[in-house]
């Protein structure tokens, strides 16, 4: 599974890029804009070709899932503490993001999957993620239920390990948004995985 992270800012020509890298593979879309309100995100979303929408993952404004028939949301880790996704999980496919192998094993059945990071030393974060031990820590995985997304500082050069180490999935950010060419580096990623 790889999955693409939104840029936190608006990016130019960033919706052209999404809907190229859905027409290539892409199987996931995470829209995480904290900063950006209702509206822009409403004009952001119907950028997107309709065809796609259900491969939308919403970090914020959740109410517009129902507006655009998007049922995944994506929940940081203050909110799985706090509970604030429970009316959420009943009808819809949420996931959430931990940094440690022993929260992501304690998990229950209703997470769909996990970010876990950092996996590498994160390229959109400078020094983030240079002592992480996660790729070492993912043999202590025994938590079947919810699948395991790795993210922080994947590229065309890691991807496969971060198979290797036993994750199920990636999650790209840094390398294609800090990147002049978003789709081509998802394509390159892509092939890798293919191949």
């Amino acid at each position: 599974m790889i999955i693409v992270i939104t840029s936190e800012l608006i990016m130019p020509s960033e919706t052209d890029s999404i809907n190229q890298m859905f027409q290539e593979g892409l199987d996931l879309l995470h829209i995480r804009k904290p900063w950006i309100s209702r509206n822009e995100m409403t004009e952001f979303i119907t950028q997107i070709d309709e065809v796609f929408r259900s491969q939308l993952v919403l970090h914020t404004h959740y109410d517009l899932g129902k507006e655009f028939t998007i049922s995944r949301f994506h929940f940081r880790e203050i909110d799985r503490k706090e509970g604030t996704y429970k009316p959420f999980a009943e009808e819809n496919m949420i996931s959430t993001s931990v940094h440690d192998i022993a929260t992501y094993n304690t998990l229950e059945k209703e997470w769909e999957y996990a970010f876990i990071s950092p996996f590498f030393p994160s390229i959109s974060k400078k020094g983030y993620g240079l002592n992480s031990t996660i790729k070492e820590e993912i043999k202590h995985r025994n938590n079947q239920d919810a699948k395991l997304i790795a993210l922080g500082g994947i590229n065309q050069d890691n991807i496969h390990e971060v198979f290797e180490a036993g994750a199920d999935g990636v999650a790209l950010l840094g390398a294609v948004w800090e990147s002049e060419e978003p789709l081509k580096v998802f394509k390159k990623c892509r092939n890798v995985l293919m191949s």
